[in-house]
């Protein structure tokens, strides 16, 4: 609760205060006196500024030691009244409950009645509106290196049987190094092709060889 004072020059001497609160919160309007030097006396709440008497549109009354008169259970003095403490607590306040309240404490003598006469305003509850944090996953270079960009290379392999082919696949590098490993491995890769349809020209080229070796002996001894 905030709360400033101020004071009026006419007539009794009139204290002024502001009090803010929030709408379902319990807002307490201060309010006190001296037992000690005034003894218990009796006091009063109204909605409105002090008038040179009791209080105008009465909320609340106690006679220093209970309450005698309530107009509504929303408004409570929950202070030692013995001990002087008459402050009003607003339970659960709403907007409308913004406006001047008195606090009149009765003494003996003329107008030396205890006046303060407090503002409250009761505001709605604060609510962030602040959107939520976005956070985005970035790969970064290590300081000092240079990012390269990264790529995608899609591994094919020759038309084979459809039982015998293996599945295309994509694999993303993420260096220029990386990728250039990755053809030469694709370069390199050896597909498994189905068995020689022709084993015949196998046998045809060994006997070829055969018999040119034969032929070269023959010559040899004929040259001998």
């Amino acid at each position: 609760l905030n709360n400033c004072l101020s004071f009026l020059s006419t007539g009794p001497t009139v204290s002024e205060f502001v009090v803010i609160g929030e709408v379902g919160q319990d807002v307490t309007v201060p309010c006190h006196y001296s037992v000690d030097r005034n003894g218990i006396t009796s006091m009063c709440w109204g909605r409105d500024r002090c008038p040179n008497s009791k209080c105008s549109r009465p909320i609340i009354w106690t006679d220093g030691s209970r309450v005698t008169e309530q107009h509504s259970s929303r408004y409570q003095l929950k202070g030692d009244l013995r001990q002087g403490d008459v402050s009003l607590t607003i339970v659960n306040a709403r907007e409308t409950d913004s406006g001047i309240y008195c606090c009149r404490v009765e003494l003996p003598g003329w107008f030396n009645d205890q006046l303060i006469n407090h503002k409250v305003v009761i505001t709605k509850a604060r609510i962030s509106t602040a959107s939520p944090h976005t956070y985005t996953s970035e790969q970064t270079s290590a300081p000092g290196s240079t990012s390269e960009p990264s790529f995608t290379v899609t591994r094919t392999w020759p038309s084979v049987p459809a039982s015998e082919a293996p599945q295309t696949a994509s694999a993303p590098c993420s260096g220029i190094p990386d990728c250039l490993d990755v053809t030469a491995n694709l370069q390199n890769t050896s597909v498994s092709l189905p068995s020689q349809q022709h084993p015949e020209r196998g046998l045809y080229i060994g006997i070829g060889s055969c018999a040119a070796l034969l032929l070269i002996l023959i010559l040899a001894l004929f040259l001998t």
